[in-house]
C-alpha cells in the first residue's frame, strides 16, 4: 500500500455557546480567529502551517463536526477514495472551499466524519503576524496557552480493534498500542498514527447508542516548561483541570485535560517518543501497567469517561442494556490505584 495520508490538517467541533467558546479559544489558548462563515468560526494556532486548524460551529450540542487529513499527494488523494468505496462506504466529492482544495468527504462504519484533501494554502503571517524565522507560519504568540499546533483528536466507537482495523486496512493508519482489561479480553483504548508520532487518531470504548462520538482534541506545546505554565494559565484563568499534568504511559506525551465553555474536553500535551517502525506491532497495555498514567499513581478522574455529545446511561428496563456499561468498563480502566 502506498501512504496515503500525511498528518491531521484540522478539526470541526460543535459548541452549544458559540460566542463563549470562541472566546475561550482566543482568550485561554491564544488561539486567532482568522475567519467567519455563517456559525461557523476559523482559528489558528501560531505554528500551524495552514490558515486554520480548528473550526468552531454554533450547534445544540457539543461534539465533532467533522476531522480533515492531508493526503501525501493528489494521487494518494484518489486512492484512499477508491479505497473507502470498495471497502462499501460512498461518499462525496466536495469543490474548493475554505483554503484547501477538492476534498472527499465521507462517514467511517463507527459513524464519524471525514474530509480528506491535498491542495491547501500554506500559510504566511503579515504584519505584526509574520516571524523572523523563515520556517515559521507566523510569529509567536506570548498569549494565553499559546500551543504551537493541532496534535491529535479522540473519538469513541463501540469497538476500539474493529475501529483500529478498518481505517488501518483501509487508509494505512499505523496501529500503535491497545489498552485491554486486567480483569477480562476486552479492549478500551486504541491509538493509530499517520507519521512518526505516536498517535494522532485515538480512539475509546463507547457503550453508547450514538455513533461519532469524541472524546477529546489536542494541541501540542513545544516544551514541559511550557505545559506546566499553561497548566497556571488556565487555574488562574477560571478554567478547572479535568486531569494532569503528568505523563502517559502509552506514547509517554506529557498531558493536561480541561474543557472548555461548551463542555467539551481539551487536552494539551507536550513530549513523547517518535517512532519510525514501518512493520511495527501494537502491544497490548494493561491498565495496571500504567497506560494512561506512567507513574502508576494517580487515578483518572471518572469525568474522564464521558464522550460528546453526551449519552445518558442505558435503562435496566432496555432490552439487553446493562446500567451504566460503557463507565463501568472504561472506570475499570482507569482504576482506583493509579491504573490508568
Amino acid at each position: 500500500m502506498i501512504k496515503l495520508l500525511s498528518h491531521l490538517a484540522h478539526l470541526e467541533i460543535h459548541a452549544t455557546d458559540l460566542d463563549a467558546s470562541v472566546r475561550f479559544y482566543e482568550q485561554a489558548m491564544g488561539m486567532r480567529e482568522v475567519r467567519r462563515d455563517g456559525d461557523s468560526v476559523f482559528l489558528r494556532c501560531w505554528g500551524d502551517y495552514y490558515t486554520y486548524s480548528l473550526v468552531v460551529t454554533k450547534a445544540g450540542q457539543s461534539g465533532m463536526g467533522h476531522m480533515a487529513w492531508r493526503t501525501t499527494s493528489p494521487e494518494a488523494l484518489d486512492e484512499a477514495a477508491r479505497r473507502i468505496e470498495a471497502a462499501g462506504i460512498q461518499g462525496e466529492w466536495r469543490g474548493a472551499q475554505h483554503d484547501h482544495g477538492r476534498a472527499y468527504r465521507f462517514t467511517g462504519p463507527y459513524g464519524h466524519v471525514m474530509e480528506l484533501f491535498w491542495d491547501v494554502t500554506k500559510h504566511k503571517g503579515e504584519g505584526q503576524h509574520a516571524s523572523v524565522y523563515p520556517d515559521r507560519p507566523a510569529r509567536r504568540t506570548n498569549h494565553g496557552v499559546a500551543p504551537r499546533f493541532l496534535d491529535h483528536v479522540t473519538v469513541a466507537a463501540s469497538d476500539v480493534r474493529g475501529f483500529a482495523k478498518w481505517y488501518s486496512e483501509t487508509l494505512g493508519f499505523r496501529i500503535m498500542a491497545y489498552t485491554s482489561l486486567d480483569e477480562a479480553p476486552v479492549t478500551v483504548f486504541g491509538v493509530l498514527t499517520t507519521n512518526e508520532k505516536s498517535h494522532d487518531l485515538g480512539v475509546v470504548m463507547d457503550g453508547s447508542p450514538i455513533p461519532g462520538r469524541v472524546n477529546h482534541i489536542a494541541f501540542w506545546v513545544d516544551t514541559r516548561e511550557e505545559h506546566l505554565v499553561a497548566a497556571d494559565v488556565l487555574m488562574e484563568g477560571g478554567t478547572p483541570i479535568e486531569y494532569g499534568p503528568s505523563i502517559h504511559g502509552i506514547g509517554e506525551q506529557t498531558y493536561l485535560y480541561f474543557r472548555d465553555p461548551s463542555g467539551l474536553r481539551v487536552e494539551l500535551n507536550t513530549g513523547g517518543y517518535r517512532n519510525y517502525v514501518p512493520d511495527w506491532e501494537a502491544y497490548d497495555w494493561k491498565p495496571s501497567q500504567g497506560s494512561a498514567s506512567l507513574y502508576r499513581n494517580a487515578a483518572m478522574p471518572h469525568s474522564m469517561t464521558e464522550s460528546f455529545p453526551p449519552a445518558a446511561a442505558p435503562s435496566a428496563t432496555e432490552e439487553g442494556a446493562l446500567p451504566g456499561t460503557e463507565d463501568n468498563l472504561l472506570a475499570a480502566a482507569y482504576g482506583s490505584h493509579g491504573r490508568g
